[in-house]
């Protein structure tokens, strides 16, 4: 990885074109979100106290299966719509994507001897996960900006903003329960304020109730009071599931 300072002053001189539909953007907020705190957790795990040493390991096995099973999905549905279009322009981080894959292989590993280390050995070991997850976060930080910029370009060069939306349509629907509250979980405190209630309003629009409950009082304790005061602000009323409290 190099820092490019080209790149970065592509990014600053943008144009201003109205914005397109991003498949990328609120997925890869979240999993930002969950990389940086859980490389945080990690990093300052108490190793002789057992209850943040079984919550340590179990934040980076969490991590390592969403984003696998992110991986997957772009794999399914982004870049076969890429390549329906233009042969070969999802090839690159495709390969990047196998060595996710066997980087998620190699920490599951480390995970797994971290819980099964005798005390001794457990700062030691957290050292060195702490270590190989922070190399995975930062090539993945790199890797989701090649897709918002790369990627984007050719998905937005080739489908409208409805056709893009029917390509997310069908990763949602691919996504299994516990997975996707794990996802919203990390992503609707990411996001923006007009985000958070654009994605919270479609979904009280279209999910069932009680789904839109179980979402809203898992997002509750995680926004600040101004968060929560504009939320229900631009929702028009407070959620139905808190009315009450």
């Amino acid at each position: 990885m190099h820092l490019n300072p080209l790149e970065m002053m592509a990014l600053a001189e943008a144009d201003s074109a109205a914005p397109r539909k991003d498949l990328y953007a609120f997925i890869h907020k979240a999993l930002r979100a969950f990389m940086f705190d859980t490389l945080v957790t990690l990093g300052r795990v108490d190793a002789d106290d057992d209850g943040q040493w079984a919550q340590a390991g179990d934040a980076v096995a969490q991590l390592l299966a969403i984003c696998r099973a992110h991986l997957a999905h772009e794999n399914q549905f982004i870049h076969p719509a890429m390549e329906r279009h233009v042969g070969g322009s999802s090839a690159q981080l495709a390969q990047e994507h196998l060595g996710h894959e066997r980087a998620i292989d190699a920490l599951e590993a480390s995970v797994a001897r971290l819980r099964a280390c005798p005390l001794a050995q457990r700062a030691r070991l957290a050292h060195v996960l702490y270590g190989q997850l922070s190399l995975f976060v930062a090539h993945n930080l790199e890797h989701m900006q090649q897709e918002e910029r790369g990627h984007n370009a050719v998905l937005w060069a080739h489908y409208g903003d409805a056709e893009l939306a029917q390509i997310e349509g069908a990763i949602v629907a691919s996504i299994p329960p516990d997975e996707s509250m794990v996802e919203l979980r990390w992503m609707l405190p990411a996001l923006t304020p007009a985000e958070r209630a654009q994605m919270l309003g479609e979904m009280r629009a279209h999910a069932p109730a009680p789904v839109f409950q179980a979402v809203v009082e898992q997002v509750r304790p995680l926004l600040s009071g101004y968060q929560w005061d504009r939320l229900v602000r631009d929702l028009g009323e407070a959620p139905e599931s808190t009315k009450a409290s």
